[in-house]
């Protein structure tokens, strides 16, 4: 008996190649999906009861500030190219119950979808509380509303968002900050793009990853 080889009931198999080694290439493939949709749905989840909260008093804002949604849901897509990757990657075994898929095939399977995974785990939490707050503070600021009013102003804080401008409003009237505003909307959507960036590094080192592959002989 070689040292690749150990004795069963039937005789000789490979131990590379053990029947349980599909077992762990097909938890990489639902680590992949499973973990990138958590991930999505839990930033559309933030950025979208902002976005939808913001809405309701500001409804200018509302296409301009869609964007932490959409980047949410492109993570999503990154977990669902990965996981069709593994998976056409796995192969079956045949009538004779040779296996060829081998653990390092295997192991490499479940470190990709483990890392595109909790990548777009990450990300998406990350770019639900940046988009979270980041359409917020834009509202604010687009309805000219201060968080912390003085009592001397207070009163005049009480309409709340009552104060939002129209697209009349020019030059020395424009009340809403347009300004101010761009400036908020450009350092949130900078803090989204490196945040989908995470989700984009764990994609590529699962696509190479998942490219590692060794074959038992039959």
């Amino acid at each position: 008996i070689s040292y690749n080889t150990i004795m069963d009931g039937d005789g000789e198999i490979q131990a590379l190649c053990p029947s349980w080694a599909l077992s762990v290439g097909y938890l990489g493939v639902a680590s992949a999906a499973v973990l990138s949709n958590w991930g999505s749905a839990w930033g559309t989840w933030k950025a979208g009861v902002s976005l939808v909260h913001t809405g309701i008093r500001h409804p200018e804002s509302m296409m301009k500030n869609v964007i932490p949604v959409v980047m949410a849901g492109v993570i999503g897509i990154y977990g669902l190219i990965v996981s069709v990757i593994l998976a056409e990657a796995i192969g079956s075994p045949d009538d004779s119950r040779v296996n060829t898929y081998s653990i390092y095939t295997a192991m490499a399977h479940l470190a990709a979808g483990l890392c595109c995974g909790i990548s777009g785990l990450a990300a998406g939490g990350c770019i639900g509380i940046v988009g979270d707050y980041g359409v917020r503070c834009v509202g604010y600021r687009a309805s000219n509303i201060t968080l912390f009013p003085s009592l001397d102003t207070r009163s005049k804080q009480s309409s709340g968002y009552s104060q939002v401008s129209t697209s009349e409003n020019t030059g020395s009237d424009d009340v809403s900050g347009s300004d101010d505003q761009n400036k908020l909307f450009v350092g949130m959507l900078i803090m989204l793009i490196f945040s989908e960036a995470l989700a984009l590094y764990g994609l590529i080192v699962a696509l190479i990853v998942s490219q590692h592959s060794y074959e038992c002989s039959v």
